[in-house]
């Protein structure tokens, strides 16, 4: 009894050692932290949770909670049926890269970039006051948290829903 209550204690600890030495990848680390629910609920319902779980790289721009929930009301509801998945799709691929962007990869002064959504490009501002991410309305983010480092990319944390529309100047 005593052996193998040891073996399996032994056997335990041996794997959480193993999984602490992996990173974890770009879905495991979102839907780890509480800050981003209502992006790991938009990456499923577009079934993009498999890819973004994959080798990568993947530079990732991802807006908290509350940059969700400044949209205007019913936007996200809206989003997540399942007759807008297209459109759902769209906003979230708008928010990848399909490098892995460090923030000290990010020239200084302001540079179009192009997101997975081909079709669209993302103006980068990086200088003293940080990193700033135009899109296609024409407002900006901001990266409040850069370069949480995933086993498949990076992740950079966003405060509003980036959306594609009209090229952004990127002056």
């Amino acid at each position: 009894m005593k052996t193998t209550l040891k073996a399996t204690v032994t056997a335990l600890a041996l794997s959480l050692a193993a999984g602490t030495a992996n990173a974890a990848n770009i879905v495991e680390i979102a839907a780890g932290d509480e800050r981003f629910t209502t992006l790991v609920a938009a990456v499923e319902a577009a079934g993009l949770a498999e890819t973004l779980s994959g080798p990568g790289p993947f530079t990732v721009y991802a807006p908290v909670n509350d940059a969700f929930a400044a949209l205007p009301e019913g936007t996200v509801e809206t989003l997540l049926m399942p007759e807008n998945k297209g459109q759902l799709t769209n906003v979230l691929l708008y928010h990848v890269d399909d490098r892995k962007l460090t923030a000290n990869m990010i020239p200084t002064g302001s540079t179009y970039f192009a997101p997975i959504l081909d079709s669209e490009r993302l103006c980068i501002t990086a200088g003293s006051d940080g990193v700033m991410i135009a899109d296609g309305t024409g407002e900006m983010a901001n990266v409040i948290i850069a370069d949480i480092m995933a086993d498949n990319g990076v992740i950079h944390v966003v405060d509003k829903v980036l959306l594609p529309g009209t090229r952004p100047a990127c002056n």
